[in-house]
């Protein structure tokens, strides 16, 4: 059975949280400087989505039967970790939001596998602080999760925010 549902977040600090609704979410040790390149910081209850903006972005939650087929060429940045749910319920959140107050989800108990999806970055990095005003700017994520054993986290596609053009920082100096 697949369930999906669709949320607004706010990215503030430039991330999103998703962990065990249970659990305190502590991320404070888990963003290292790669974890910062790769968008992902993971420890063994809880996740931190590295965002391309610090606005609202809209985020797809889906709970799977079992793995999803590699739809990545689809999507910008695709990672993807495990995560411990020890009594089943997943908390999805902005980093700032009030855990009482945010998604859960019905997922197996135990461990689970977490894919994140993230799309249209360019064009919401590009429109920055206004990226939430049009769908045709807002960051998409789109957060996979499905009953499996713990693996390491993975890379599958990676995007990397374009540097400015010579011609761009000629014109901010």
């Amino acid at each position: 059975m697949t369930t999906t549902t669709e949320l607004t977040l706010f990215a503030d600090y430039f991330q999103i949280h998703v962990s065990d609704a249970d659990s305190d979410g502590d991320l404070s040790d888990a963003w290292t400087d790669q974890a910062s390149v790769d968008h992902l910081a993971v420890a063994r209850d809880a996740l931190g989505i590295g965002t391309a903006v610090n606005v609202n972005v809209s985020v797809t939650v889906v709970v799977l039967s079992q793995e999803p087929s590699d739809d990545s060429s689809e999507f910008d940045h695709v990672v993807e970790a495990s995560l411990d749910v020890s009594l089943g319920r997943l908390m999805v959140l902005g980093c700032t939001d009030y855990a009482p107050d945010a998604a859960t989800f019905e997922v197996p108990p135990g461990w689970n596998r977490v894919r994140v999806s993230r799309s249209n970055l360019a064009r919401a990095a590009q429109a920055d602080i206004d990226s939430d005003e049009s769908p045709e700017t807002s960051e998409k994520i789109r957060i996979q999760v499905w009953r499996a054993p713990e693996f390491p986290a993975r890379i599958i596609k990676r995007w990397s925010r374009p540097a400015l053009s010579s011609t761009h920082r000629s014109a901010e100096s």
